[in-house]
């Protein structure tokens, strides 16, 4: 089955403060956010008709909106709101949710100050991100050419749309070579995240991570540390250098889409998927009130 275009489905999506068709939804192609990334977005997941974490988001997407001199035209009451009329109208109840905040298509060049800033929430189904059968066996990554940046040369705390582009890259380059995800490293050379995840290690018993410094602390990266703490793991947040990872016995990412993954295979390390990793995919799914398969089948 093929799956439809993101710009031809049936639904609606909240745009400037009211439900819209989905095929209406439109942007000019000479959008300023097209031409100079000017946009913020979130991910987000709903499970049983409610959304994980959605507060913490809409204020990440504030936050992100400030950084990059956007100032959201709406209340964050209003944004929560509108996610949840999004989803009643296009009936979802376990799907992803997608806000975007972007500067328009009235003026055309760096400088922007008075463009408009538009504001979207699109939801649709969305399964999980890997397969379940390679989430089971633990997934396998690349390790990419390209580096996350500095915080002196970009704004790297801010979930930014043109942040993106060394990420699409990096999966497009594993992709090509049968992979699933890919690992990049910082400027340093230290480990930072996956693609659109963030990334633990068991080492000695123990959950090591990298030091969020030049990259996203994910709402999924401190949920999952929270859960690791409340079963009696101890979970070290450091600098993690790559030749690190052939100490380390199990390996997972988290994120909105990819929940709790375990990681098979980074490069030419090799983990084997645990307790450990059972554990957190056990208690995140819990926390996040996930409906299993045999609980659908029973209810």
């Amino acid at each position: 089955m093929t799956t439809p275009a993101f710009d031809d489905r049936d639904g609606y999506i909240w745009l400037n403060g009211e439900l819209q068709p989905w095929r209406g939804a439109k942007a000019h192609v000479l959008t300023h956010a097209l031409h100079y990334a000017s946009a913020v977005f979130e991910g987000e997941r709903a499970y049983n008709g409610k959304v994980f974490k959605l507060e913490e988001h809409t204020d990440r997407l504030f936050y992100s909106a400030d950084v990059l001199d956007m100032k959201i035209p709406y209340e964050r009451d209003v944004i929560n709101m509108a996610t949840y009329e999004a989803l009643s109208a296009n009936s979802i109840i376990d799907g992803y949710v997608r806000p975007i905040a972007w500067r328009g298509s009235e003026l055309m060049g760096v400088s922007a100050q008075s463009t408009k800033i538009n504001v979207a929430i699109a939801v649709w189904a969305w399964p999980s991100y890997f397969s379940p059968e390679a989430r089971l066996k633990g997934i396998k990554l690349d390790i990419s050419e390209w580096r996350r940046p500095s915080p002196e040369t970009s704004p790297v705390f801010a979930k930014a749309a043109g942040l993106y582009m060394i990420c699409t890259l990096s999966k497009h380059a594993a992709e090509r070579k049968g992979l699933d995800d890919s690992l990049l490293l910082d400027w340093r050379g230290q480990v930072a995240e996956a693609t659109g995840a963030n990334i633990f290690f068991v080492i000695d018993g123990k959950i090591h991570t990298p030091t969020p410094d030049c990259f996203l602390d994910g709402i999924t990266r401190r949920t999952v540390i929270g859960l690791a703490k409340e079963h009696g793991c101890d979970v070290i947040e450091r600098a993690i250098m790559p030749e690190e990872m052939d100490q380390a016995d199990e390996c997972f990412l988290t994120g909105t889409a990819a929940e709790v993954t375990p990681v098979g295979s980074i490069g030419t390390y090799t983990f084997t998927p645990g307790e450990v990793c059972k554990t957190l995919m056990t208690a995140y799914d819990e926390a996040v009130g996930k409906t299993t398969a045999a609980e659908s089948s029973a209810a």
